[in-house]
Formats: structure tokens, sequence, C-alpha cells
């Protein structure tokens, strides 16, 4: 173990590395391709962590966050995040997630244990929130899941182990809630070798379970820890229970037997029967953790206040410093044509590359999070934002704890703050003005819409609505705004019912600009499924210019289950002037934006345009897209249109007594079980479902189970809808037209 002393006070405690993992740290390579001349720079990074915390919901993260904080001495007590005192975990500093008691927004600090210092960011555990985990990852090199020793893998979790994946993230996992009745973290580090295909293993062992949790046994040291005082800040370390002795030298071999698959050293160690050192492992734990091999679990129970502290020395021993993590920059080409990938240096004498991936609105001006990955930024600086090439001044740099805020001086490479008063939007990268190459920092992943909800403000002064819009959709890239052109409703877009509920209920509280909703809607996508000839000539006279143009050619399906639609250009002689074809592409791409079926954006279309006809005097830009938007749409009805329809992945956990009812009540809205396992008395049972069946089911499992029922959904993918739902989707769209018409 790494060793912790209380000292007097919790700010001033003391831990004593022992000399292995001080090598260890020591000796890690953090010059990431360059040498720096100062050792202040070397040690300001070489003791830094950027890190999450990220979990299914319910799995104690903002629990264990609150812990992290106390400990660490940044807080000075705790409060729980639905506790008696009504105060709220910190880190839950917005008033709906204090209510709810659920984390909204991804919050981030700077806090220290020890000599290190820590930029850490608490992320939603909800899937509806999941963009705010996916900006987190984007600029952390390192990450805690955290997995409920009862519930062990859910939805959300196989979606935070994508996320990781996605941006190369190193990770610790640490299993939680071990006080509780059912816990058992040998199943759930099974889950996690067999959903999560990681290669882990436990570096503690858990003394006791459910109420008898006292502590755990390193694995390394072969040290017992226990947890004691009233906030358990008291480690008092012994020689293992002799009833565990067994247990701990076989779960220790496990531990020498998943290094020796990913690390050579330990493997011919192994073979050779070699005695294995402490230094050894600890060294074998950090390069295969920050080589992505390899995951070290520990273990513990947050509420309980046991195993926080080992947790934080593995967060300091085994996760990369900022120059482990290797981060690249986007530029454009020698030659002009794509883009090519710069290994940033995080090097404070370098030219500043700087990433937003964050904002947030506050009483004096918005907010930006940024991670400085190469230079630095200081109060005053001027910077350019690449994307819109605009110069901006930064007015005041901050750091942030929750909702507090700390001025600084200066932002070196590596690390994490905030700049206040600059206009910029999420994404965006900040450079020095004066940088040859115009850079930019590899592009987010964000998942796109699946519901929408018309709004129609109750107030007749709609400045409030339209800064709140302005607002959200600033903040958050999965939350859309547009105006139905049919109807002319408003309507908002999101991740799910509780997204957009959220936004809903944060208009009324901090715009004073309540809303009438109405019936939520699925956002299907329109395809088709043969190919068809089109042939259309437009041919007006007005009595002055008249317009003219003709455009023939095909549409088929792009196949291989692509989504992208694409325009492919086959002429071949001069009937169409070159200068056309792009006003025909732009025809082509503004009839994908509502198709004739049912009013849905249309995917997977490939359109190909093989001959065409011209006037010299009547053809025009505005004649050849008028002309290619008729032609699609004629094409398109001869193309056997369908939909696509969202599909999610549902986990359902429910009591085993129920099982037959909630499956026959699934089936009947098209759920198929793709897994069932079963936890005690209960039964979880892994789904895929179609969203548009979907609505009303929690009140209905509330009915079934007898309240005792709860599940998860994420968007999965949008798949062939069958034939009744087709009929009916553009059923209910005819229907709205022909209302419309007759208004």
């Amino acid at each position: 173990m790494l060793r912790t002393r209380r000292a007097s006070t919790l700010a001033e405690r003391e831990v004593e590395y022992p000399a292995c993992i001080s090598a260890t740290i020591e000796g890690s390579d953090s010059s990431n391709g360059y040498s720096s001349e100062s050792a202040a720079f070397q040690n300001r990074l070489k003791y830094l962590r950027n890190f999450g915390i990220s979990a299914h919901i319910d799995s104690g993260k903002t629990t264990l966050t609150e812990r992290v904080l106390f400990y660490t001495g940044r807080i000075k007590s705790i409060h729980e995040v639905k506790g008696k005192d009504g105060v709220g975990a910190k880190m839950d500093f917005m008033e709906l997630e204090r209510e709810k008691g659920i984390t909204i927004q991804s919050a981030a600090t700077h806090t220290k244990w020890n000599n290190f210092g820590f930029n850490l960011i608490d992320t939603p555990g909800h899937v509806d929130f999941t963009i705010e985990v996916e900006r987190a990852l984007k600029v952390l090199d390192g990450a805690v899941m955290v997995l409920c020793g009862v519930s062990g893998v859910q939805s959300q979790s196989i979606t935070v182990d994508r996320q990781m994946k996605r941006y190369d993230v190193p990770r610790l996992t640490f299993i939680n809630k071990l006080d509780r009745r059912g816990a058992n973290p040998w199943r759930i580090i099974e889950q996690i070798r067999t959903k999560l295909r990681n290669n882990c293993a436990a570096t503690q062992i858990p003394i006791g379970l459910e109420d008898d949790h006292e502590g755990v046994v390193d694995l390394i040291t072969r040290e017992a820890i226990y947890f004691e005082g009233a906030h358990g800040h008291i480690l008092r370390t012994a020689e293992c229970p002799p009833e565990l002795v067994d247990q701990m030298e076989s779960k220790r071999i496990e531990l020498i037997e998943k290094l020796a698959d990913v690390d050579d050293y330990i493997g011919d160690k192994y073979l050779e029967e070699a005695r294995i050192s402490e230094k050894d492992l600890y060294e074998a734990i950090r390069k295969t953790t920050i080589a992505r091999t390899f995951t070290p679990v520990l273990l513990g129970s947050a509420l309980k206040n046991k195993g926080v502290q080992p947790l934080l020395d593995g967060v300091c021993a085994y996760l990369p410093s900022p120059t482990e993590a290797q981060n690249y920059a986007i530029k454009p080409a020698a030659d002009g044509i794509g883009e090519e990938k710069l290994l940033v240096k995080t090097d404070d004498r370098e030219p500043t590359i700087a990433l937003a991936f964050k904002l947030e609105d506050k009483k004096f001006g918005q907010l930006t999070y940024v991670r400085v990955y190469q230079g630095s930024i200081s109060k005053g600086d001027v910077l350019l934002n690449t994307r819109n090439d605009k110069k901006i001044k930064i007015p005041r740099l901050v750091r942030t704890n929750a909702e507090d805020m700390e001025d600084l001086k200066k932002a070196g490479a590596g690390e994490i703050c905030a700049l206040f008063g600059v206009d910029c939007a999420s994404g965006d990268t900040f450079t020095n003005p004066n940088q040859a190459s115009k850079l930019s920092m590899e592009s987010l992943h964000v998942p796109e819409p699946v519901i929408s909800l018309a709004v129609k403000p109750m107030k007749t002064d709609t400045g409030s609505f339209s800064k709140a819009i302005a607002r959200f959709t600033r903040e958050d890239p999965t939350f859309h705004f547009e105006v139905d052109q049919d109807t002319g409703d408003r309507v908002i877009s999101g991740m799910g019912e509780l997204h957009l509920e959220i936004y809903v209920e944060r208009m009324k509280r901090e715009y004073h600009c309540p809303v009438e909703t109405g019936k939520p809607r699925v956002n299907y996508k329109e395809n088709i499924l043969r190919k068809a000839n089109f042939e259309h000539l437009l041919k007006k006279q007005t009595g002055g210019s008249g317009q003219f143009a003709g455009v023939s050619g095909f549409i088929e399906p792009v196949g291989d289950g692509s989504r992208e639609n694409i325009f492919d250009n086959r002429c071949t002689g001069t009937n169409i002037p070159s200068q056309f074809y792009p006003a025909i592409e732009k025809g082509f791409q503004e009839g994908l934006r509502e198709g004739p079926l049912a009013g849905c954006a249309i995917e997977g279309v490939r359109f190909v345009l093989m001959d065409g006809r011209s006037h010299l005097v009547d053809s025009s830009e505005i004649a050849f897209k008028a002309a290619t938007r008729h032609a699609f749409k004629e094409a398109f009805l001869k193309a056997a249109p369908s939909l696509l329809e969202p599909i999610m992945n549902m986990q359902v956990q429910i009591p085993g007594e129920f099982q037959g009812q909630v499956i026959g009540a699934l089936s009947k809205r098209r759920g198929v079980v793709m897994n069932s396992t079963s936890i005690d008395e209960n039964i979880v049972m892994d789904m895929e479902v179609p969203l548009g069946d979907m609505f009303g089911f929690s009140t209905e499992l509330r009915s079934l189970t007898q309240g005792k029922g709860e599940f998860a959904m994420e968007y999965l993918e949008h798949r062939g809808a069958p034939r009744n739902t087709v009929a009916r989707v553009a059923e209910e769209h005819q229907q709205k037209m022909e209302e419309l018409r007759k208004n």
C-alpha cells in the first residue's frame, strides 16, 4: 500500500511512499519528445493528474467525489447526495441536481493529495447527459470508473467504457458499495472481463462484505488497511487476518498472471518462478495501465468511508501525468488537401494550443472551461480562435471548485482552467495569433438527438425564450432547436425525455419563461430500399427571363448500412454548364432535409446525375436547384421509401417474481431480450427496444413490479422500421399536412 499516516488535521496529512513507488513515479518517462530545462516545470507536470470519475447512475460516483474532496482538504464537511441536512453534495451545485439527486452537468475542481495536484471532473451517470462524459474524457489523461458492488456492469457502464476507449483514456476501476446486501466484487470483476473485455485484476481483497465490511487487504504489500474515526480518516495498517491469507495469496497470483499476459518482464519472472517484488508489481501496473492493456481494480464503500484514500494513492501511482498522455492537434496538410496530425508537446515554452470543452453562463458572463495542451495562458493574453479567426483577449483566468472560483495569473501546459468573458463555442481551439499553421484539436464525438418536443412560451414576451435557447444550444451540442417549416412549431430535440425535461424546467427557473409542451416525437429517418430513375424538366416563362433546367439520373441506397448521403456527378457532356453543378448538389441537400414520406430527414441515399438540359438565357442556379428538388422527390417516392427508427439498448432490473409479466409487456413493445442474469432475488435483462414504442413504459413497469422495477435506456442505432410502423408514421404525417392545408 502507499502508506498513509494521519497528521494533526485532514488538510495536513502526509503520505510516505515506499521507495519502490517513488522510484516508479520519478523514473516514469515524462519527456514526450522534448527536454525541459526547468526542474519546477518537470515537477509540476510529473505530480499533476487530470482525471474524471464516471459511472452508471446510482453507482455512488458523486458520493465518492465528495469523499475525495473531504480527504484532500478541499471541503471541511461531508454532505450526502440526498442527505437529511438538505445541503447536497458539493459537486452537485445546480438546484435541480440537488432536488433530483442526480448529476446533470459535469463539474470541475482542483485539489491536492500530498505532493500531487488533481484536476478532477465529476460527470453525470444518466445516459441523457452522455455528452458531459464525452467532453470530460476528451480533455482528461485518466479516469476512475465506478461500478456498484451489487449491480456491476450496467448499460451506462458499457457506454462509459466505449467512451474511454474512444479517447484512449487509461483507467482505474473502483468497485463501490461493498457494504450493501448482495455485494460480490468477484462477480463484478468477471463482468468487467466478459462484458467490457478489459484485462483486469483486483489489487485488493475486501475485509468482510455487507454489514461486516471493515477495510481491504493490499495484494502488493500484503497489509490489511482499516478505516477508522468518524469519517474513515484514520488509516490503520495491520497484518492480513489469518482467515484471509489463503484468499490473499490466491488473488495475488491472479494479479501476477493477468500482468504477465501483458508485461514481458513480469511474464518472464513468472515463468522462471523468480521472486516478483513490490517494486516490480507497482512498475508493471503503472506501465500497463498507461498503455491501456490492464486495469487495476480497487474496492471499498464511499458511503461508509472505506477504500477512498488507497484509490487516491492509486490515481497518483498508476494514472499518467500530462506528459505521458499523447494528444494530437490537426493542421492542414502541406499539399493543401486533407489534414495531418501533429503531436502536441506538453511544454510551457511551446506555442499555445488550448481547447474550449465546456461552456457555462454565470452571473457575470460566460465561463469557458479549457484544457491547455501546449504553451500557457495568462490573464490579459490575446489568443486566436481558429474556428472563426477572431482574436480574443483573456480578461480573467480562474480555477473552479464546483460553483466556487479562484483567480489565476497563469495556466501552464497540462492544466485545466476556465476563462471568464470570452465569446466562443464548445469545441473551439485557441492558439497564438502569430502561429504559422492553423491548428485545431481533434473533434468531439457528438451523438445525434433521438427525441423531440414541441414547446410554446406561455408568455407573449419571447425574448427570454430566445435567450434561453441561444444559451442552451451553445452550451450543449446534443440540444437542438428548430422551427417546423410546416406547422411553425418551436421544436427542441435531445437525448431523451429527462434531457428535455431538465431544459424545460431550466427555462422556467433561470429565465422565468414557462413553456407548454406537446407530445414527444421520435426522430425517425427516411431512406429507400431500391433504385429509381429520375428525369425532370423545369420550364417556366413569365414574360421576362424564364426558368429552364433539366436533370436526369437515378437514386439508390448507399448500402452496407451506411447513413451517409452521396452526390455523384457522372455528367460527361456539356448539356449542363459546369457552373450549375454546385446548385444541383445544393438542391439535393435541400431535398434531404424533409422526406416526402413522413417529413423526416433522409439518410443513406446516393444521387447520381447522368445528364440534363439547359438554356442559354433562362437557365440559372435557382432553376437547377428547384429542378433537382422536384426530381429527387419524384424518384424517392418510386424507390420504395421506408423509415429508420431509433433502437435503444435497455437494461431492466426487476424482482424475479415479476419476470414473466415484464417480458410480456416488453414483447408487446417489440423488445428483444439479448442477455439475462440473476443477482440475488433480482433479474437483470439487457434488451433492444424501439424508442417509439417505449412511451409510458415507466408507469407500466411501476404497476407491474409494485414500484420495485427500474430501467435505463441509451441510443444504439437507427434500424429499418417494420411496415406497420412505417404506415402509421406516414399516415400521421399526412393527417397533419391535411389539417395544415385546411387551416
